[in-house]
């Protein structure tokens, strides 16, 4: 049998799929990414004759295409955020940049390194392909759309948001300072001055700047442009937000900076522009059926590679760093960082539990293996395959009723203090 009508029967049965199982899923303690992992795994595994998924030997599709779907969840996760940035607004999400990451990536390097045997290059890359909160398998735990008013957004949900829209690209410094290690060696000397100046000053900068320019340009575009013509809020056409994402992206890499950081903050700023317009919802609903699309195919191919191989010769050394990355780092990380913030205990609690390890960390690793020399790039693909799938059940299992506990919460502690469930969004729990 032909593998090619096979693989159309599935695409199609997997689209529509996509587009039944959030609403069947919506109460029930399952994520779509699981049931797509579970899906790869079975289609590949037990139909035939398919292609064996080797993320090593086709490391080009691999990054491209983790890369276009970070891409999409990032413009997504901006438009969703109801917030304003600001300090003392967004002082969870600072806190989690701040202080949650380095310790969690500290961490992991450290146990890469004791636990694994990494050297110093695999077990900074390993650190930093595992540090960002994904935005792409996190949909339970994250804003799920713009709303008029800023408050509506609960700190849970948004902290964790916010924080994967960020951490995104800030992990990328750090993938290329594994890069630098690999290629130049451990000594300072050696890639150290152009790594601060170049890596770290000038992409952060260029991410930001052209990320801030293109949504403002592109804001006035869609709400204040001169002519009603050239205002694409009053024809809502979604799918001009993947040309805002592509082009923040493609301006900021032309320019050597960080594409990820210039989508998000592309994003809010686009966000920013008119707070109360309803074009909002035509861009998200559009970016994120065009994200699911891509989750399902990301998840489904991983599957796939579980299916086929890219687990053989786990150990038990690699199943216990997987456990203690997100049963013990990261909660306690996300706890240390979060303490005298402005969350409740269980608010903390959920935000520290609840760092979903994904698609980005496949692309970093996808990446980083094409960029340095690494001496087993199995082994880290292994590694990171593992966590990622780990995270897929754990985080798709407990988030559906945890976060539905913390709403309950949330409602009860607005009654007793207000009298009105309408004020539990934004009262701490």
């Amino acid at each position: 049998m032909e593998s090619g009508p096979i693989i159309y029967a599935g695409a199609g049965l997997a689209t529509l799929a996509a587009a039944l199982l959030p609403r069947v899923l919506s109460r029930v303690p399952l994520s779509m990414p699981m049931v797509f992992l579970g899906a790869g795994v079975l289609f590949f595994g037990l139909v035939g004759p398919l292609p064996d998924i080797d993320p090593v030997a086709d490391g080009g599709i691999a990054r491209h295409l983790t890369e276009l779907c970070v891409l999409v969840a990032l413009m997504g996760a901006g438009l969703a955020l109801n917030r304003p940035p600001s300090l003392r607004r967004w002082a969870s999400t600072w806190r989690l940049l701040g202080i949650t990451m380095p310790l969690s990536m500290i961490a992991v390097a450290f146990l890469g390194w004791s636990l694994l045997g990494l050297g110093i290059a695999a077990a900074v890359l390993l650190a930093a392909a595992l540090a960002p909160t994904d935005p792409v398998l996190a949909g339970e735990v994250q804003v799920a759309e713009p709303v008029e008013h800023t408050s509506d957004d609960d700190e849970a949900r948004f902290a964790l948001t916010s924080e994967a829209g960020l951490n995104d690209g800030l992990a990328f410094p750090f993938t290329l300072a594994a890069v630098a290690i690999s290629v130049a060696g451990p000594a300072p000397g050696g890639w150290l001055a152009h790594w601060l100046a170049v890596d770290v000053l000038w992409r952060l900068a260029a991410g930001v700047g052209i990320g801030v320019a293109t949504g403002w340009l592109l804001g006035r575009l869609f709400f204040a442009a001169p002519s009603k013509k050239f205002r694409l809020a009053e024809h809502a056409e979604g799918f001009v937000a993947l040309a805002a994402t592509f082009l923040a992206y493609g301006v900021t890499e032309l320019a050597h900076g960080y594409g990820f950081v210039a989508v998000f903050v592309c994003a809010c700023v686009i966000r920013a522009a008119e707070r109360r317009s309803a074009y909002h919802h035509v861009l998200h609903q559009y970016v994120e059926q065009v994200e699911r699309m891509l989750t399902v195919l990301v998840v489904f191919l991983l599957g796939g590679a579980v299916a086929t191989g890219v687990l053989a010769g786990l150990t038990w050394r690699e199943i216990v760093f997987a456990v203690a990355l997100l049963l013990v780092v990261r909660p306690l990380a996300g706890l240390v960082g979060l303490l005298g913030g402005p969350t409740g205990p269980r608010e903390r609690t959920v935000i520290a539990a609840f760092g979903v390890r994904g698609v980005g960390s496949l692309f970093y690793v996808a990446y980083a293996l094409q960029e340095g020399h690494f001496a087993d790039p199995h082994a880290l693909w292994r590694v990171v395959s593992l966590v990622v799938v780990g995270s897929i059940l754990l985080h798709g299992i407990s988030a559906t009723p945890v976060m539905a506990m913390l709403d309950r919460a949330r409602v009860r502690t607005a009654r007793e203090l207000h009298g009105d469930a309408e004020q539990a969004p934004h009262t701490a729990a």
